[in-house]
């Protein structure tokens, strides 16, 4: 981690538009011409690298955007796809069978929760919840049925850190691909360079950070992607979730900014949650040393990035939540909505919402009450500002 700088990586690309643009041209068009018959026939058959077919399979748009996550994230290639879930679905479609078992953490995004629990079992596909914290605890879930071992670097919403290499080391021995959601921590962690074999992203939030469209990416080797866009097997080919090539060209100009971004992010969550967290509140925040993976995350993040923009705040009940919730909307801290990653501060009760797809068991069983409220940290100038309103807000309740 320490030699690799994904902003760089990203600084170094250029991508001249057809008039010598700054920014590549964006191509509108659903489907291209051939001068020769053969060579559609040659492209339905393997990739030609600037030759395009239709853009369900590559567009040059989401081309551009592809290579740069792939710099971002140090690996060989990547896709690009219509929505988080649609890069998590086809990564997990993609790699696993009729048969087959997943290992995953047990505190997901709920959607993801319920793609696994309840949607798989409909392909013969199960799923065994563990706490990837203890990795023994892993180890005891896998079988020879084992294809997946799925995690998040910073778990949504509890985050918890999970060590990617420890996970690694022990996808390679059971002889399974390790599938890191690095949603909440781009630039901070780098999983493939801890041995991950497939990253995902849900672009909407962080990477984007503009709250205005839905979008996803699978990170990987060239070997994979290709076989998610293979015209006979491919789930990117075959279930279609395309990105829009005008989202995929505004994507690309935000990921510019990504990294100065994450740093306002990390800074304001930091100053912000620590000093809630000595006024006496319950805070769950990475960077705070009472978190149990503070000194793991030390080992494993690039330390220019901090330790993210978002901190769990515990008001003890659901009604305390949903005031304050109120209270800070209407003290323009920041939108009561769910999502993350925006320049403006978003906040959410997940048990009620993002989570809501956990049964309430198990919610309850990782910590995940009706009183936590999720903060999001926006790119506020002034975190001092932000501190002081909130705390009118919680003295108001």
């Amino acid at each position: 981690m320490k030699d690799f700088n994904p902003a760089d990586n990203i600084q170094d690309l250029q991508y001249f538009g057809e008039f010598g643009g700054v920014n590549p041209s964006i191509t509108d068009s659903s489907t291209y011409t051939f001068l020769q018959a053969g060579k559609m026939e040659e492209i339905f058959e393997h990739e030609i690298e600037g030759c395009y077919l239709y853009s369900r399979h590559w567009n040059p748009s989401n081309k551009y955007l592809s290579q740069a996550l792939a710099k971002m994230e140090g690996t060989e290639s990547a896709s690009v796809t219509g929505s988080g879930m649609g890069a998590i679905s086809n990564a997990i479609l993609q790699l696993c069978s009729s048969g087959d078992e997943i290992v995953s953490s047990r505190t997901i995004y709920g959607g993801t929760y319920a793609f696994f629990k309840n949607f798989l079992p409909k392909f013969n596909i199960t799923t065994k919840f563990v706490d990837t914290t203890n990795i023994e605890k892993v180890k005891q879930a896998i079988t020879s049925n084992t294809k997946v071992i799925y995690c998040e670097t910073m778990s949504n919403p509890m985050l918890e850190i999970s060590n990617i290499s420890a996970l690694s080391n022990l996808a390679k021995e059971h002889n399974c691909k390790l599938v890191v959601d690095n949603t909440f921590s781009p630039m901070i962690f780098a999983p493939a360079k801890m041995g991950a074999d497939v990253v995902v992203h849900s672009m909407t939030k962080f990477i984007n950070g503009m709250s205005d469209c839905v979008a996803g990416a699978i990170c990987g080797s060239k070997e994979f992607i290709d076989s998610l866009s293979d015209v006979n097997n491919g789930a990117s080919m075959l279930l279609g979730p395309v990105l829009d090539s005008f989202r995929s060209a505004s994507i690309l100009k935000n990921l510019r900014t990504l990294h100065i971004r994450m740093k306002q992010h990390s800074s304001n969550a930091m100053y912000i949650s620590s000093k809630l967290s000595s006024d006496g509140h319950k805070i769950i925040y990475p960077g705070l040393a009472h978190h149990p993976q503070n000194e793991l995350m030390k080992t494993m993040m690039n330390d220019e990035y901090g330790f993210g923009g978002l901190f769990v705040m515990d008001m003890g009940t659901k009604e305390k939540a949903n005031q304050l919730m109120e209270a800070m909307q209407n003290a323009n801290v920041g939108y009561l909505a769910v999502s993350l990653g925006s320049y403006k501060t978003l906040f959410s009760a997940p048990g009620g919402s993002t989570s809501s797809e956990i049964p309430e068991e198990e919610r309850m069983e990782m910590g995940l009450t009706e009183g936590l409220v999720r903060l999001s940290i926006g790119l506020d100038n002034n975190p001092e500002r932000t501190y002081q309103e909130i705390v009118k807000c919680l003295n108001s309740l």
